[in-house]
């Protein structure tokens, strides 16, 4: 037979104290002294006691975890789906947003759920998930200017915050770069080192991240006396082959990459 899970009652009992007292330290109550928590912890250790999240969360109303949402647009085919998701893993880009985000996390101990919402279906199933409460919040990594997940979030009132401004204004909080002066400073290093036959790489317009260097380049380019410039642009998607451009060719000699994580 199994031996028995431990309960909070067998932890108040090892450490002297009461159950309640054994409940509040648990929970993360901060009114409890320093020295009664440093018994119901040694408690917790002896008798092996791992608090039940189910049960937990009725009281807190909390689940200790953050959906991440990896958001795509248009409603691909099952092949298409494939071809995200593999290509989400193999972004380096994205393995340091994850890696930013659990770093975060598990000192709180909280986690993160992985969710991926290329697909009409899959984004029903992102916006019920959270509306139920599965999650404390979410972080949504969402690039297309199409995508409609943003909206969908912000019409349901669920706490979501957006990795990058959305292209159409949404109430919903975002963390951001200022991609403008990015493409602004590219374009006046490459100025002050007295280039004059310049061109661009972006990633794709669609993505706003992109435009934004794009309209920051140009317009730095036009302060220095080069409106019209860059005369030759290429936009590629933001993978390592996409960056095998021909106007990265020798013959342009100097030009700017927008794709992040790209050197």
């Amino acid at each position: 037979m199994s031996r028995q899970a431990p309960t909070l009652e067998d932890v108040a009992r090892e450490a002297g104290v009461s159950r309640a007292t054994v409940s509040r330290v648990v929970n993360g109550v901060r009114n409890v002294d320093p020295a009664i928590q440093d018994l119901v912890r040694q408690a917790i250790a002896r008798t092996g006691y791992a608090p039940n999240r189910a049960a937990r969360s009725l009281v807190t109303r909390r689940t200790e975890t953050v959906a991440l949402v990896v958001s795509g647009a248009g409603d691909a085919s099952e092949e298409t789906q494939d071809v995200f998701t593999a290509r989400v893993f193999a972004d380096p880009f994205f393995g340091r947003v994850v890696s930013g985000v659990v770093g975060f996390l598990r000192p709180r101990s909280m986690h993160p759920v992985l969710m991926f919402a290329e697909t009409e279906e899959s984004r029903e199933q992102v916006v019920r998930y959270l509306r139920q409460g599965s999650a404390d919040g979410a972080l949504v990594v969402s690039t297309h200017a199409d995508d409609p997940l943003p909206a969908r979030l912000a019409e349901a009132a669920v706490p979501a915050v957006l990795f990058a401004r959305p292209a159409r204004p949404v109430p919903l909080s975002y963390v951001d770069l200022a991609h403008r002066d990015g493409g602004r400073l590219a374009a006046e290093h490459l100025l002050a080192g007295g280039r004059r036959r310049v061109a661009t790489v972006s990633g794709p317009l669609a993505v706003p991240a992109s435009a934004e260097r794009l309209d920051g380049f140009r317009a730095a380019m036009a302060r220095g006396g080069h409106p019209g410039s860059p005369p030759r642009r290429a936009a590629s998607p933001w993978r390592a082959a996409g960056r095998r451009s021909p106007a990265c060719s020798p013959a342009t000699r100097t030009w700017t990459g927008c794709s992040p994580g790209t050197t």
